[in-house]
């Protein structure tokens, strides 16, 4: 039983009284891998009444752009091609074996396999598709771990996308992976295990460039140029002797675990302030924060500045590293805006105050452009007392 390639002349208007039957691939959409055939328009031979599982000799046979089509009698595959064009089937020639664009590759493949045989009782034509599969998902189900030598760590990180295959060896492709007796089969149906495999080999993959001293953040990177063939090289064991491969992978995003984050966080805020001018800036900047909420302190401006010195004695204890002259500089200004707040005697209740509303009573400081004496208690407005020479406050 054997393929004889027709002329394209041959097509036309009488086709239907010429040809006993014209056959296609039957549906095969995106993920579609294999597919049986179906008749474009019954013949009008003589042979009209034939039994459905039998190509009748003489039926044609269009093979369309990335198709693989086979001729299988009880099971075994008695020829095949992988030209595109059409074919007229003849049951006394032997195997055309039309290898196409596979080269002698499928022939090999054919001898090994041993596929062969004489017509039987039935007869059937199949196509498997050679379009890259794609849209394959993928998810890592637990984070992956990483470890980091830039931020001396192991982090942890997932991992979500797609990946796309293409069957490289149909004869191959036909004798592990279609289910017997199938006549249609998307990829999906059979995934489960390759998306494992696939899972396995991606990780393997990632850690390699752990192994390597990759940064963590450059892996997006580093996933056309240097990860697609990592992983593809780790299938190819697996994959090749089914007959497919991987083509491409597709990372629609990274992102990490909560407590990586938060190391990453700490880590580069550290780097940060490590450089001088920065840490010198966060200080500064810290300072004049804590001047203008002090400003603003209900209690005072005395008040305000103490918690403006405990919190910046408390945060150049855990920076560590902030210079003496900066904290010589916020004393300076601590005492700076002291000096700005006069004393008074409150004239209710004659306690000593400094900010705007008297400690003990509560009244407010009285409106005056002078100053009282906190010696002796009289109104003054120069530098010293009148009555008793003591310095303004």
């Amino acid at each position: 039983m054997g393929l004889i390639k027709a002329a394209v002349s041959a097509i036309g208007s009488g086709l239907a009284d010429q040809w006993l039957e014209f056959l296609e691939a039957d549906e095969m959409g995106e993920g579609t891998v294999f597919t049986g055939a179906k008749a474009v328009r019954p013949g009008k031979g003589s042979n009209t009444k034939g039994s459905a599982d039998y190509v009748s000799n003489g039926s044609r046979i269009v093979v369309q752009k990335n198709q693989f089509m086979m001729l299988v009698d009880g099971g075994k595959i008695v020829d095949y091609t992988a030209e595109e064009g059409y074919y007229t089937v003849n049951n006394s020639s032997a195997p055309s074996l039309f290898n196409g664009q596979f080269g002698e590759s499928l022939g090999d493949a054919f001898n090994r396999i041993k596929f062969g045989g004489v017509p039987s009782g039935k007869q059937q034509v199949f196509f498997i598709n050679l379009q890259e599969i794609k849209g394959n998902r993928f998810g890592t189900p637990t984070p992956m771990n990483y470890f980091d030598t830039f931020y001396n760590a192991e982090l942890f990180l997932r991992a979500h996308g797609h990946y796309s295959i293409r069957i490289t060896n149909p004869l191959q492709f036909y004798a592990e992976v279609i289910p017997r007796d199938a006549t249609h089969l998307q990829f999906s149906e059979v995934a489960e295990q390759y998306l494992a495999e696939f899972l396995q080999a991606f990780q393997i993959s990632v850690n390699k460039l752990s192994a390597e001293g990759e940064r963590i953040s450059f892996i997006q990177s580093k996933i056309k140029d240097r990860l697609n063939a990592e992983v593809d090289a780790e299938l190819d064991e697996k994959w090749g002797p089914r007959g497919f491969e991987l083509v491409e992978i597709g990372v629609d995003g990274l992102s990490y675990d909560d407590q990586s984050q938060e190391l990453i966080n700490m880590r580069n805020q550290g780097a940060m302030l490590s450089d001088a001018t920065i840490r010198e800036g966060f200080v500064q900047g810290q300072i004049a924060q804590g001047i203008r909420s002090a400003g603003e302190n209900p209690n005072g401006g005395a008040v305000g500045m103490m918690g403006v010195g405990m919190g910046m004695n408390a945060g150049l204890g855990f920076m560590g590293q902030a210079s003496n002259t900066n904290y010589q500089q916020m004393q300076m200004q601590q005492q700076a805006q002291q000096q700005t707040q006069a004393q008074w005697i409150c004239p209710t209740c004659g306690a000593e105050n400094s900010g705007k509303f008297c400690t003990e009573c509560g009244a407010k400081r009285p409106e005056t452009s002078g100053w009282q004496c906190p010696n002796c208690g009289s109104e003054n407005s120069g530098k010293f007392c009148t009555e008793c020479g003591n310095p303004r406050p």
